[in-house]
């Protein structure tokens, strides 16, 4: 059986650090700030990220370019048989799309994932693919699970300012404002596709207990007889983000909590402060 190399896109939360350590490729992600490019995690860190987000630069997302999408995928050619590529979700993004026209010039030999995730559920697409390969599965094997599971996950987000979600117009300014005097917590869901409104709470607390008892119940009947992994994301500061964590390994004992930072793609809606729970179905062969 040929060799299958896994390449993914900086959405998917894996560095490049954290690829090296993988054994991937992490393709960066293109962003303008008051028109000028940066790559995600190559010339653009986190930090200087939100720095420019709250000191309202004009930023924006972009898809890769295809000629960096084919040169990724014809290095990882040289070692590898067959590639598969595992891009943000179509619902977000036209990247996918336009890599699934890139891959008709490889022969069959690179296949894209649009499996409908982002960040941390991403992720975990990825390392499925990994343990696939290294038990000898071919790219069209590994490509076919990965399409049949796609949808088998879940993100609940919560927001701490309304600001973001009303500069990319998803909710009014006067909705912005009343919501702001309320102290309104949107909760957002990721089924699948795109982001979408679930639940408005007042206040922080009452929006995690609502994330918690939604994954609770995703868990207890949307999975039921299947295990999942649980994964936690924020775009918050590090106490923060850890208390969180602290409080999910309170709210689900047993699980082993992955937590990573939100995809800057996702973060460019919603903002610092930030905190999401997310669940994936565990693959089954």
């Amino acid at each position: 059986m040929g060799k299958v190399a896994v390449i993914t896109d900086s959405n998917s939360g894996i560095t490049q650090k954290e690829a090296k350590e993988l054994g991937i490729r992490v393709l960066p992600m293109p962003f303008y700030i008051d028109g000028e490019v940066y790559y995600e995690d190559i010339t653009l860190t986190q930090k200087e990220f939100y720095e420019r987000l709250t000191d309202d630069a004009d930023i924006s997302t972009s898809q890769p370019a295809p000629a960096d999408v084919m040169e990724l995928w014809e290095e990882a050619l040289q070692e590898a048989d067959e590639v598969i590529y595992i891009p943000m979700s179509s619902g977000l993004s036209g990247s996918c799309q336009t890599a699934m026209m890139l891959a008709e010039d490889f022969d069959g030999k690179v296949f894209v994932v649009n499996n409908q995730r982002i960040s941390i559920t991403q992720r975990q697409s990825v390392l499925d693919a990994l343990e696939m390969a290294a038990d000898g599965m071919s790219g069209k094997e590994i490509y076919d699970v990965l399409m049949r599971e796609k949808l088998e996950a879940s993100i609940y987000i919560t927001v701490d300012t309304l600001k973001y979600l009303k500069k990319g117009g998803r909710i009014t300014p006067a909705a912005a404002a009343l919501g702001t005097v309320l102290n309104l917590k949107p909760v957002l869901t990721i089924q699948g596709e795109k982001l979408d409104a679930f639940s408005k709470v007042r206040g922080m607390k009452a929006a995690k207990k609502v994330m918690m008892n939604a994954m609770e119940k995703d868990i207890a009947e949307r999975f039921k007889g299947h295990k999942v992994c649980l994964q936690a994301a924020h775009t918050c500061e590090a106490e923060v983000a850890e208390q969180w964590k602290r409080e999910l390994e309170e709210h689900f004992p047993g699980y082993d909590i992955h937590m990573d930072a939100l995809s800057l793609s996702v973060s460019c809606h919603i903002g610092p402060g930030s905190l999401a729970v997310a669940c994936t179905r565990v693959v089954e062969r």
